[in-house]
C-alpha cells in the first residue's frame, strides 16, 4: 500500500525506474541515501529509510551544513528500498524525466521513537554518509501545504555540532558534487544514457544491454587470457582455497618481489556467476549477507564468471582503513559505505588464472576493474625495494605490507612466497586496571594492561594512556566502573609509579594497543591505545610474536566470542515498572483478543523468568517484536542497536562481524519485552563454545489435516529412535500445531556434524516410516505427513525459547512438558501467559529439571549409526 503512488505516477515498460517489491521493515534497517536530480528543475531529493520504504523529500536548494539554513524540504510519496541503488536517466515525458545522480548514502540514527517523531513532523537524526554527517532535523513546516496539487512542506537544518559550517563552505555539493556510487558527474551520467542499469530487469537483461558498470564487451577477450602461460580453460569452481603469507620481522629483497599495503580489514574472496556475486571469508564461511552493497558492486563487473581476492575495509576520514570501524559497520553501527580492495584475479571468464604468475594476474584484474564502481578498487603493487617501501609505509602511520612473488603463480596455504611485515607491533591486551586521571582529564589516566599465562594467570605488562578522545574516555570509563573490584587481577601487579592511584577491575575488557618493542622486563615500550577488540576472548591473548603465523585479516581468527556484560542501572519504580525496568505505553493491548497489555506480558516474564534463563543464559538470541501487537506488523532482529536497554548483555559472533544480545538476568527479559518482544529464539550453543551445540531440536510441524493423535505418535516414535541411541529427549509445545524433541549434548561436535545428524535421523524417520514422516520443507508436499524439521540445528539457526509467547491469538506459550502429558491435546493455546505462571506454581517436579544432567556426546559411531559419515559433509 506504500508504494501504490510511487506506481501510480510511472510507467515502468518506459522508466528505468525500480518497481519496487513489498519489503518487510529490516531489523536495524536504517540506510538513507540524497539523489541529485536534474528533472525540470535541479534538487536534491533526501530518502531515509523506515518500516521497509525510503520516506521521501525533494530539497531544491539541496542541504547545507549552516543551521542557520532551513531548507524547504516537500515531503513525496515513498520510494521503494531499491531506489538507494538507482542512478540514471528518466526518459523525457515520464515522471522526474532527467538524470538522477546518488550524491550521497550511508546510514542514519534517529534520536527518538522514528514512528512517533514521523507522525508528529519532528524528525531529528544523525547521519553516516559519505559527505553529510552530524545531526539534523526534519520539521513540518506550520504553513502546511505548499505549491500546486499541495506537496506536504517540510524544513531540513543542520545541528549546530562538530560537523556544522558556517557562510559559503556550508554547500557540499560546490566541493564535492560527484556521485558516491560511480564518480561521475551529472553531465557524465547523462552521456551514458543507453547504458542505464534498468533496476526493474533481471541482471542478465542488463548484461546484454551493456548498462551501468558493465559493457557488452568483456574487459578482457577470453583468447587473450588463454595465451598467458599457465592458463587453462576449466569450469568456474565452488570454491578456491585461498594462499596466505607468512608473518616477517623484515621485508624481503630481491628483483622479483613486489609489495602492496597491508590493509587492515578482512579478508574476502569473490565468486561472480552471471551476475550473481558472493563472498566467502579466508576459512570457507559464506559472507555474502554481511557485505550487501560489496557485493552488488561486484556483480556488476564486467565479467560473466569470475573469482576475486582481497579485502573488505572501512576508511576513516585520513583514506586509511579502520578494522574498528568496519566492527562497527558490520554490528550494524553507523558507518560510511564499505570498500573492497581486489589484490588477485584467480579465475575469469571460463579460465582458470591460478597458473599464471602474479604480476600477469594483476595487469589482467587491472584492466577489470577500470570502470568500476568506487566501492570496488583495485589495490596497486609497488616494485621497488622493500625497505623503502617498509619506510614511507611506516611514516604514513598504515598496519603494514604485504610483499609477494610476482613471478610465482597462485599456490593454496601458507608459504614463503607470501609475506606480511608490521610496521607497529599491534596485538590485544586485557585491560587489569587503570588509574585516576590528573587535571582536566576526564575518566581514567591509563589503562593497566595484562597477558594472560598458560596457567590462567594474568601478567601485568604495562599501561597505555594515550590514543584515548575525550568522548572514549569517559564511555569507556563507565565500562571500567561497572566491572571494579577491590583487589587485583594480576599476579605481579604493577609497582612504584605504575601503581599510583590504581583502581582494579575484572579482566573482561581486550583493546588493541600498538607498542614499539618489549622491554627487558617483558613491559611494553611507547603504546598507544587504538581500538576496542570486541571480538576477542580475553583468555585468547597471548603474547604474539613474527612467525607464529596469527592470521588476523581472517574473520575466523577473530571467532572467540566476547561477551559485554550489562551496564549496573539505577532501577525504576512505580505501577509501570516491573523487575525494575519502565515500560512505556505500558497499557498499550498487545494481544486484543486476550485483553493482554503490555504490562501484563512484562509480569508474565517476571513470573516464569528463572525458569527461561536456565534456557537463555550464555545464548545470543533472534528476537520476534510486534510493538503494536501480536496482530500487527512485526519484525526479527538479530543484531543489538543503540536502543536495546543496558541490563541485556552483548556478545559479538561470526568472527567478530556481528553483535547479538543475550538475556542473562530476568530483567534483561522484561527490557526485550519492553522492546515489543513477544517471542524470543536462542542459538542451540552457549558461550565461550558458539561453535559446539549442546543441544538438538526436532521441529515437528504436521500437515494441516493430521489431527493430535499422528502428532502424539510421531513424537513418541522420535523419542524411541532418541532412548535407542542412548540419547535422552525432553519435550516441549511450540506454541503453535506442533511439538518440539529436544535432545541436549555435550558440547563437542560442531555445528555441521550434529546438522548432519539431525538431518541424517530426519531421512532415517521418512524411509522408516514413509506414510507418517517427510523431510521436505514445502508443505505442498507434506501430503497428510508430519514435516520432522532438521534445519533448527544449522549455525545461527534458532528455536523458539522454553517459555516464550509466541506472536499468535490468544497469547500462547512454548511450555516444556513431560511425556506422560503427551495423553492431552497439548497444541495452539492450550498454555498460554494467563495458564503457564500458575501451571509452574502447582508443579510438583520441573518436566525438564534433568536436561543438563542428561546431555550426551554426539559420538563418531552414533554418526555412524544414522547413516552419517564426516566425509558427507
Amino acid at each position: 500500500m506504500a508504494l501504490e503512488r510511487y506506481r501510480a505516477k510511472r510507467d515502468f515498460s518506459l522508466t528505468p525506474e525500480p518497481t519496487g517489491r513489498a519489503a518487510p521493515a529490516r531489523a536495524g534497517g536504517r540506510s538513507f541515501v540524497v539523489q541529485k536530480h536534474a528533472a525540470t528543475r535541479l534538487h536534491f531529493d533526501f530518502r531515509l529509510e523506515l518500516n521497509g520504504v525510503l520516506l521521501s523529500w525533494a530539497v531544491p536548494k539541496g542541504p547545507s551544513l549552516d543551521p542557520n539554513d532551513k531548507r524547504l524540504a516537500m515531503h513525496v510519496e515513498d520510494h521503494p528500498l531499491e531506489y538507494g541503488e538507482f542512478e540514471g536517466v528518466i526518459p523525457k515525458k515520464q515522471y522526474g524525466a532527467g538524470t538522477v545522480m546518488v550524491w550521497d548514502r550511508g546510514t542514519w540514527w534517529p534520536r527518538s521513537d522514528p514512528d512517533e517523531a514521523y507522525a508528529k513532523g519532528h524528525l531529528k537524526f544523525e547521519l553516516f554518509g559519505e559527505k553529510l554527517r552530524g545531526v539534523w532535523n526534519l520539521v513540518r513546516s506550520r504553513s502546511g501545504k505548499y505549491g500546486q496539487g499541495g506537496g506536504d512542506g517540510w524544513l531540513l537544518f543542520k545541528e549546530a555540532d562538530d560537523h556544522a559550517r558556517l557562510g559559503p563552505g556550508a554547500i557540499v555539493d560546490d566541493e564535492r558534487p560527484k556521485s558516491v556510487l560511480t564518480g561521475r558527474t551529472l553531465d557524465e551520467i547523462a552521456a551514458s544514457a543507453d547504458r542505464v542499469w534498468h533496476s526493474n530487469r533481471p541482471v542478465q537483461a542488463n548484461v546484454a544491454s551493456g548498462a551501468i558498470g558493465r559493457r557488452a564487451k568483456r574487459a578482457v577477450a577470453v583468447a587473450t587470457l588463454v595465451k598467458l602461460s599457465g592458463a587453462t580453460k576449466a569450469p568456474l569452481p565452488e570454491a578456491i582455497e585461498p594462499q596466505l603469507a607468512v608473518l616477517c620481522r623484515t621485508p624481503p629483497t630481491g628483483p622479483h618481489w613486489v609489495h602492496e599495503i597491508k590493509h587492515d580489514g578482512y579478508r574476502m574472496l569473490c565468486r561472480i556467476d552471471n551476475g550473481e556475486a558472493r563472498m566467502q571469508s579466508r576459512s570457507g564461511r559464506d559472507w555474502t549477507g554481511n557485505f550487501p552493497t560489496l557485493v552488488r558492486a561486484l556483480a556488476r563487473l564486467p565479467a560473466t564468471t569470475a573469482w576475486l581476492d582481497g579485502e573488505a575495509v572501512v576508511l576513516d576520514g585520513n583514506g586509511r582503513s579502520s578494522f574498528q570501524a568496519l566492527q562497527n559497520a558490520l554490528s550494524g553501527g553507523p558507518a560510511p559505505s564499505l570498500a573492497y580492495f581486489a589484490f588477485d584475479l584467480l579465475y575469469l571468464d571460463g579460465v582458470d588464472l591460478r597458473g599464471v604468475a602474479l604480476a600477469q594476474r594483476k595487469a589482467v584484474l587491472e584492466k577489470l576493474l577500470a570502470d568500476s564502481a568506487s566501492a570496488v578498487r583495485y589495490s596497486a603493487h609497488f616494485d621497488v625495494p622493500g625497505r623503502d617501501f617498509f619506510d614511507n609505509v611506516s611514516a604514513l602511520g598504515l598496519e603494514g605490507m604485504v610483499s609477494k612473488r610476482a613471478d610465482l603463480p597462485y599456490t593454496a596455504g601458507r608459504g614463503p612466497a607470501w609475506q606480511k611485515i608490521k610496521c607497529l607491533r599491534r596485538e590485544p591486551f586485557v585491560v587489569g586496571g587503570y588509574t585516576e586521571p590528573e587535571g582536566s582529564r576526564p575518566g581514567f589516566g591509563a589503562l593497566l594492561l595484562g597477558v594472560p599465562e598458560p596457567d590462567g594467570r594474568l601478567t601485568y605488562c604495562g599501561r597505555v594512556g594515550s590514543g584515548f578522545n575525550d568522548a572514549l574516555l569517559r564511555s569507556l570509563f563507565e565500562r571500567l566502573q561497572a566491572t571494579a573490584r577491590s583487589d587485583t587481577p594480576f599476579h605481579n601487579p604493577p609497582t612504584g609509579a605504575d601503581a599510583r592511584r590504581a583502581r582494579w577491575v575484572a579482566p573482561t575488557i581486550v583493546v588493541d594497543v600498538s607498542y614499539g618493542e618489549w622491554t627487558a622486563d617483558r613491559t611494553l615500550r611507547h603504546p598507544v591505545f587504538h581500538a576496542l577488540r570486541a571480538d576477542t576472548a580475553p583468555a585468547r591473548i597471548v603474547r604474539a610474536m613474527p612467525d607464529q603465523q596469527r592470521d588476523d585479516d581472517d574473520p575466523a581468527a577473530r571467532a572467540a566470542p566476547a561477551v559485554q556484560a550489562p551496564a549496573a542501572t539505577r532501577k525504576s519504580t512505580g505501577k509501570d515498572a516491573v523487575e525494575g525496568i519502565a515500560l512505556s505505553n505500558a497499557d498499550k493491548v498487545l494481544y486484543p483478543e486476550e485483553g493482554l497489555t503490555k504490562r501484563d506480558l512484562a509480569r508474565y516474564y517476571a513470573a516464569v523468568g528463572e525458569r527461561m534463563l536456565e534456557q537463555l543464559r550464555g545464548r545470543p538470541l533472534t528476537l520476534v517484536r510486534h510493538p503494536n501487537g501480536w496482530d500487527r506488523k512485526g519484525f526479527y532482529q538479530k543484531h543489538a542497536e543503540d536502543g536495546v536497554a543496558r541490563e541485556v548483555s552483548r556478545v559479538a559472533v561470526d568472527g567478530g562481524s556481528a553483535t547479538y544480545l543475550m538475556a542473562e538476568s530476568v530483567p534483561a527479559i522484561v527490557a526485550l519485552l519492553q522492546l515489543g518482544a513477544l517471542e524470543i529464539h536462542p542459538w542451540g550453543a552457549r558461550v565461550p563454545d558458539l561453535d559446539r551445540p549442546d543441544r538438538i531440536v526436532f521441529d515437528l510441524d504436521p500437515d494441516e489435516a493430521l489431527g493430535w493423535p499422528a502428532v502424539r505418535e510421531a513424537a513418541l516414535l522420535v523419542k524411541t529412535l532418541m532412548e535407542n541411541l542412548d540419547l535422552v529427549p525432553f519435550l516441549k509445545t511450540t506454541g503453535g500445531k506442533g511439538l518440539h524433541v529436544v535432545v541436549p549434548l555435550e558440547p563437542a561436535a560442531g555445528w555441521e556434524d550434529v546438522k548432519g545428524f539431525a538431518k541424517a535421523v530426519a531421512e532415517l524417520l521418512e524411509r522408516t516410516f514413509p506414510d507418517r514422516f517427510t523431510s521436505k520443507l514445502l508443505k505442498r508436499s507434506r501430503g497428510g505427513r508430519t514435516f520432522i524439521d532438521y534445519l533448527r540445528n544449522a549455525e545461527g539457526a534458532t528455536a523458539v525459547a522454553a517459555y516464550s509467547l509466541r506472536a499468535k491469538a490468544h497469547a500462547p506459550v512454548s511450555t516444556p512438558v513431560a511425556w506422560t502429558e503427551l495423553g492431552a491435546d497439548l497444541r495452539h493455546a492450550h498454555f498460554n501467559a494467563r495458564t503457564v505462571p500458575a501451571r509452574l506454581s502447582k508443579l510438583r517436579r520441573d518436566p525438564w529439571r534433568d536436561l543438563v544432567a542428561s546431555a550426551r556426546p554426539l559420538t563418531p559411531a552414533l554418526l555412524a549409526r544414522v547413516g552419517y559419515r564426516r566425509e558427507d559433509r
